[in-house]
């Protein structure tokens, strides 16, 4: 029995558990891929001084492009799938497929991302903490266009069949040119992942990065629809302009065959007279 033939409270239980398990393979599949990034990453709760932290931050950040970005993604192509209304796809097939297909571009967006946000975070530390809050508040910006410019990039990686130096133009270009998206997006996964590392610690195993995906390619996923529908109707109108322009000249063609004609038979009457 499956869900179409389920009605009521049984059918609603049944789809919720559809995405629960849905949600959580997939964030788990994600984990297992990160094995080594988690590990140097769970060291960080022993951490007790500088040196220390940056002796654990160091091996994240080697390993980051090389094995956080090609699982993540993984994910986000696995969540494409859902969003664009394939949900009964097989989970590990799919992750392992997209994990393959896209490994290239990711390592590579990560060999560009991951030193500007060492970049980032390096100067927000030595330079926005030690001046004025005007300064501050501008890093917090760069910080969320930062931040919306890293899940676009997945989510372009995963929809799209384009060079890397495109994608990365246009993942800043849709990070930039939509605030109010990469706002709430930022704000949305923001919320989620202080709500799983403060309260609900139980979210970080089997629904975090799941969702933060979800959530990302979502708002990515609504900024594509509405430039497409745009182009639709751009080439709508353009359509119609020519076929008007091509009914004017049709109309003018037809009146230029037509005039020739009219005037021989004004001539006609004269010459009559003149046979006469």
């Amino acid at each position: 029995m499956n869900a179409m033939e389920m009605g009521g409270i049984m059918g609603g239980f049944y789809r919720i558990s559809e995405w629960i398990m849905r949600f959580s393979v997939t964030n788990l599949l994600w984990i297992i891929f990160n094995i080594p990034v988690v590990f140097f990453a769970f060291n960080l709760l022993f951490v007790e001084s500088v040196e220390q932290l940056i002796a654990v931050m160091l091996p994240i950040v080697v390993l980051a492009p090389f094995v956080l970005f090609p699982a993540t993604a993984a994910m986000f192509s696995v969540v494409r799938k859902w969003i664009m209304g394939d949900t009964d796809v097989p989970l590990i097939k799919s992750f392992w497929r997209g994990y393959k297909s896209n490994y290239k571009q990711s390592m590579l967006g990560g060999l560009v991302i991951v030193p500007l946000w060492g970049i980032f975070v390096f100067d927000f530390i030595f330079y926005a903490m030690e001046v004025s809050s005007l300064l501050r508040y501008l890093f917090i910006v760069l910080g969320v266009i930062l931040l919306a410019f890293t899940f676009n990039f997945f989510s372009m990686t995963v929809h799209f069949h384009m060079k890397f130096w495109a994608i990365m133009k246009n993942s800043a270009l849709i990070s930039i040119g939509r605030p109010l998206i990469s706002v709430g997006m930022v704000l949305v996964n923001g919320m989620l992942l202080y709500i799983s590392f403060t309260t609900f610690t139980w979210l970080l195993p089997f629904f975090t990065g799941s969702l933060a995906a979800y959530v990302s390619f979502l708002g990515f996923y609504h900024v594509y629809n509405k430039a497409q529908q745009i182009k639709e109707r751009e080439e709508e109108k353009r359509k119609q302009e020519e076929e008007r322009l091509a009914l004017e000249q049709q109309g003018s063609v037809d009146e230029a065959s037509a005039s020739p004609d009219s005037s021989m038979n004004r001539e006609d009457p004269s010459r009559t007279d003149a046979n006469r």
